[in-house]
């Protein structure tokens, strides 16, 4: 376990890429939401990978490729011990936390959903968690409904509650928003849909890598996340779900690897997990994406939350010291993010400005329209925070931020 705040310094330079200069500022790198830097123990693996086990996995008898098998499949056992997985088999290999929803969305929906059938998501999902959904209910005719949230970024309940019934068939929700930072409560949700028999989808993306995750704890029937944002490489990702629900559930696309036989006139798939990971896996990836869940391992997960929590907090006092700050979200229990708006500047100009003093910030609407929409706004300016980040950036940030304020002034 180490103390991030006496260690800060060593920690940096874990990220190669914080040397970085822009337009002859240092780099501030603020988000992390989108994707966070790695360190170089990922960057140092991915290479080992190419250069020294570079071979198709489960698939060759020679040396190569059995020490590439062996990396993948431990990579497989990591993801499960740091998600207290009851089964490696429950641990599915995808491109990512969308590629994992879509994977659910069709292989559950094709197995589980009918005409007149309900799914329920929340007004705060990213795209990547309401789309499939809609492509789900568009194809089979089932409805769509939604879970709203006050204007604090909090969901309520009690609307959940009403809108679970009979033909309520799978309930996807985020653990943390991507655009205000709110942590849902998780188990909470789940407890509530199982009383009432209905599965939960959890989207982990902006939760892994603040905070522990424990699938059993929390009972959740499906857990994804993205690897590049924990500190891992892009395009390998994450789908957690219970064995139960996965036996049942048909393969979601065909071809090498999810096949026991293969015949012109039948065939029959491969067991769990491989029923659900078609052609040859991000080896290299997945190996990668062990190393960063290694990394923040032995920095150890609470002490990231804490580290992160007193740095959002500290960086929300410092900016709503600014005149015109508006911050979107203000939920009691918050992680990681600030969406804003200062004044009548344009989310894209600020962004745009603050960039040449080497300020990285997100501007858009993040992926969550339906956010903007609630507020009567198109964009936000995000600021998304990461244990590579200090206090001195955050006071950088907001030095910078009245500096493009009084440029417009």
């Amino acid at each position: 376990m180490t103390d991030i705040q006496a260690n800060i310094d060593s920690i940096r330079q874990d990220f190669p890429i914080l040397e970085t200069q822009v337009y002859k500022h240092p780099l501030v790198y603020l988000d992390n939401a989108a994707t966070t830097q790695k360190p170089r123990q990922v960057i140092e693996k991915i290479e080992e990978g190419y250069r020294r086990q570079n071979a198709n996995v489960h698939r060759g008898v020679h040396f190569l490729s059995q020490m590439a098998t062996e990396a993948h499949e431990d990579a497989r056992r990591c993801v499960a011990s740091f998600l207290n997985s009851s089964s490696e088999r429950e641990i599915i290999f995808t491109r990512g936390t969308t590629e994992s929803i879509n994977l659910v969305a069709f292989s559950f929906g094709e197995k589980f959903v009918s005409e007149g059938d309900e799914i329920i998501v929340t007004e705060m999902e990213h795209h990547s968690n309401i789309v499939p959904w809609q492509m789900l209910c568009q194809r089979k005719g089932a409805v769509l409904k939604v879970v709203p949230f006050n204007d604090r970024g909090e969901l309520d309940l009690q609307v959940l509650s009403s809108l679970l019934g009979q033909r309520t068939r799978l309930v996807a929700v985020a653990h943390v928003s991507n655009t205000l930072g709110t942590v849902n409560p998780v188990a909470e949700i789940i407890r509530t849909c199982h009383e009432a028999g209905v599965p939960v989808l959890v989207d982990g993306a902006q939760s892994v890598p603040h905070q522990t995750i424990d699938v059993q704890v929390l009972d959740a029937d499906f857990y994804v996340f993205s690897g590049h944002k924990v500190y891992g490489p892009t395009g390998i990702g994450v789908l957690y779900g219970k064995e139960k629900w996965l036996e049942q559930m048909p393969p979601y696309q065909g071809g090498g690897e999810m096949i026991a036989t293969v015949s012109f006139e039948k065939t029959t798939y491969n067991e769990l997990p491989y029923k659900f990971e078609a052609g040859t896996p991000d080896f290299i990836g997945s190996t990668a994406l062990a190393e960063a869940i290694r990394y923040v391992q032995r920095i150890g997960m609470d002490n990231i939350r804490r580290y992160e929590s007193d740095l959002l907090q500290y960086a929300t006092r410092q900016l709503m010291q600014i005149d015109g700050m508006r911050i979107f979200g203000q939920a009691g229990n918050k992680e990681s993010v600030i969406s804003m708006q200062v004044g009548k500047i344009h989310p894209y100009d600020m962004g745009t400005l603050l960039d040449k003093l080497g300020i990285a910030l997100r501007t858009g609407h993040h992926c969550a329209e339906p956010v903007m929409r609630h507020f009567g706004i198109e964009s936000t300016l995000r600021a998304s925070f990461a244990l590579y980040n200090t206090k001195a950036e955050v006071d950088y940030l907001v030095e910078g931020i009245r500096k493009v304020r009084n440029l417009f002034e």
